[in-house]
């Protein structure tokens, strides 16, 4: 089963568009957003955009330091310190932002790592799904009395979750570590996540989205190998680039047009690409040739009920009970 709204619907923007176009003439003053990873990448990119169509900006970060060092020409932003790999960071995080009293127009899950060496965290789970998925899990639903009614929140995935879906037989590669299907499985559960969210967020008018970004020349790549990067035909012997990736300021295109776009309105749940909504794609699509879509598993309802359970059982958090 998927989502009958997973179709584009033409929004006059593409893969070349920017954040700064994209939000062009929208005007945030008075609104406070949320950015996990808010300080390099694209993540500096959509912060940017955000505070200068007047938002203030809250970047949770793991380096405090170095997020207060990148951000510090950027007017309206703060930082407060968070480990989404740490529940207990997460906690620690959300009750400070609690007591201050204030309400989130917007929430966007940007922080993520990828293809990473066999990493574990917490009680042994395997850090890609654990970082970019259950951190996000958590963070969100401490969060959620602070969530405003009409408030967006926006997953960052990839076409990494063509990759994996989600391996219940698995869920932690106890049977064998695989750097891609497992950063596979964790981005096929942050689409998993707003297609729940979206649903359960109804009571408050709360819309999510997931959002692919596309393939950006970013500090994410900070694990492969030069060899790894040749063998996938980024870059040649002597390190140029041989595809075109976007630029940071593309990247963030799609977060930015999925937090703030009128044109979305009532479209929560879908999964988005170069600022349109993606279509559906086989589940049996190639990575390896197929450049675009989201796959049926990844908005599949069934599954998104079903992570959702897991998640809260692992976490110890929900705000749905």
């Amino acid at each position: 089963m998927t989502s009958t709204a997973q179709h584009k619907i033409g929004t006059g923007f593409g893969a070349t568009s920017t954040a700064a176009e994209v939000i062009a003439g929208n005007d945030l003053t008075g609104k406070l957003a949320l950015v996990t990873g808010g300080y390099s990448g694209i993540g500096i990119e959509t912060t940017r955009a955000l505070a200068g169509a007047g938002a203030r900006v809250v970047v949770p970060a793991r380096r405090v330091d170095a997020a207060r060092e990148a951000l510090g020409g950027i007017e309206g932003v703060e930082v407060d310190e968070l480990d989404l790999g740490d529940l207990d960071s997460v906690e620690a995080f959300a009750e400070r932002f609690l007591a201050g009293g204030r309400s989130l127009d917007l929430v966007i899950n940007n922080a993520g790592v990828m293809a990473c060496p066999e990493t574990r965290i917490g009680p042994g789970w395997e850090a890609q799904f654990a970082t970019n998925h259950l951190g996000h899990f958590a963070l969100l639903n401490r969060l959620w009395p602070a969530v405003a009614d009409g408030a967006r929140v926006v997953a960052l995935s990839s076409r990494g979750h063509f990759f994996s879906p989600i391996r219940w037989e698995d869920l932690q590669f106890e049977r064998g570590y695989d750097k891609w299907a497992a950063y596979g499985q964790a981005k096929t559960a942050n689409v998993l996540f707003a297609v729940k969210l979206n649903q359960l967020g109804a009571a408050k008018n709360v819309q999510a989205f997931a959002v692919h970004p596309g393939g950006i020349w970013t500090p994410l790549q900070r694990h492969l190998s030069r060899e790894e990067m040749v063998e996938r035909g980024w870059i040649d012997e002597a390190g140029n680039l041989l595809v075109k990736f976007k630029s940071p300021e593309q990247g963030a295109a799609t977060t930015v047009f999925a937090a703030t776009s009128p044109q979305l309105d009532g479209l929560g749940g879908v999964y988005l690409e170069d600022c349109d909504v993606a279509d559906p794609v086989p589940v049996d699509a190639d990575p390896a040739t197929t450049w675009a879509g989201v796959k049926a598993y990844a908005i599949d309802p069934a599954q998104a009920d079903r992570l959702w359970t897991l998640s809260a059982e692992m976490t110890g958090v929900t705000a749905f009970a």
